[in-house]
């Protein structure tokens, strides 16, 4: 049983330093759309890197799941007998939940930074058509009136 438990408790130690990882990532993703230079090319490296992290903690997530599941009823019939390891377990779950939380609202902050640096971009290109499509029916009205019509002079007098 000692050893079940060594397993769940190394299991949540790899899922905060994962969890670690992405919140690196996630720092590198704010960087890159808060400057003014937006490197499009490492936001996608970060989101590929930070895809495999995600998988690995869902992984240990399953895994967790299972191995609890298997040992749960001889932690509820043994309270006393594992409490330091329950103390412990009870602890490291505190702190996944609290880097989960905060992982979630630097997601949360990223996206809202993602929209508004895209919807400029729009909006750029949206202007850039309107001012392509003004310059473009100025000169063409300017070469209009430029051209003479064909006009018969009387050079007699």
């Amino acid at each position: 049983m000692k050893n079940y438990l060594g397993v769940l408790e190394d299991s949540l130690y790899k899922k905060l330093k994962l969890l670690d990882k992405i919140q690196t990532y996630n720092e590198a993703q704010y960087q890159v759309f808060s400057g003014d230079n937006v490197q499009i090319e490492k936001f996608d490296e970060y989101i590929e890197e930070k895809g495999v992290l995600i998988e690995q903690v869902l992984k240990l997530d399953e895994g967790f799941e299972a191995l609890y599941a298997n040992v749960a009823e001889e932690l509820k019939g043994n309270r006393e007998r594992y409490a330091s390891e329950i103390r412990i377990l009870q602890e490291l779950i505190r702190q996944v939940t609290e880097k989960s939380v905060a992982v979630q609202a630097q997601e949360a902050r990223n996206k809202a930074l993602i929209e508004s640096y895209f919807a400029k971009e729009k909006e750029q290109i949206g202007q850039g058509r309107r001012s392509s499509a003004v310059a473009y029916n100025y000169y063409a009205n300017v070469n209009k009136a430029v051209q003479a019509q064909p006009q018969f002079m009387d050079s007699r007098q």
